[in-house]
């Protein structure tokens, strides 16, 4: 997968995994790694889907209607790749904490859904549910930020509940925070996860 990596100076401190939203690309969110912890490494993913020339990290039928084969398939790519990328640069794979925006905070979801070694903890931005009817793997203790705007009409406030319910119902220590906003990430957002991050995850 195409990425950047950048090391950081507390090697003890999570390597921050950012995944980007629709039509963004591996440097989108470095700012965002910046604010939340600069001396992180950084593994900046571009995802592997194009849908008209925009990067994403897996195929939707509509909007907001995912497929759900592809989901499956590149979370499992994902997961695999996060082996290899912590063996070429020497991090520790099992201190990964995921930064996701939009569909790349489904994609970081999806791997909480999928594996239960996948993330040591994550910051999803305006995250919808990946998939329904499944058994969610012991998350005993992962703690995750989920950060959603009241007007979001993407991501409605009921689908964040929903997803907040499926994690915690599989043992994650889940920390919501609302904006009064839309689909867009706010610089309070990104604050407050950045606040929880060092409480939650250092």
């Amino acid at each position: 997968m195409i990425h950047l990596f950048q090391k950081g100076t507390d090697q003890k401190a999570p390597t921050l995994l950012l995944l980007h939203g629709t039509g963004g690309n591996e440097r989108d969110l470095l700012p965002l790694g910046a604010m939340i912890h600069p001396a992180s490494s950084v593994l900046s993913v571009r995802g592997n889907v194009s849908e008209n020339g925009m990067p994403r990290f897996f195929r939707r039928l509509a909007e907001g209607v995912f497929d759900e084969q592809d989901l499956i398939f590149r979370t499992k790519e994902l997961y695999e790749f996060l082996d290899q990328a912590a063996v070429e640069h020497g991090f520790d794979r099992n201190n990964i904490v995921a930064v996701g925006y939009s569909n790349g905070a489904n994609i970081a979801a999806s791997l909480m859904f999928h594996y239960t070694d996948a993330l040591k903890g994550a910051i999803l931005y305006h995250p919808m549910v990946p998939r329904r009817g499944v058994d969610l793997p012991a998350l005993q203790g992962t703690p995750v930020f989920i950060g959603a705007g009241k007007n979001d009409p993407i991501c409605s406030p009921q689908e964040t509940e929903e997803l907040t319910r499926l994690l915690e119902g599989a043992g994650a220590a889940v920390t919501l925070h609302w904006e009064a906003y839309g689909h867009q990430l706010t610089e309070r957002e990104v604050q407050a996860s950045a606040a929880w991050f060092r409480e939650n995850c250092l």
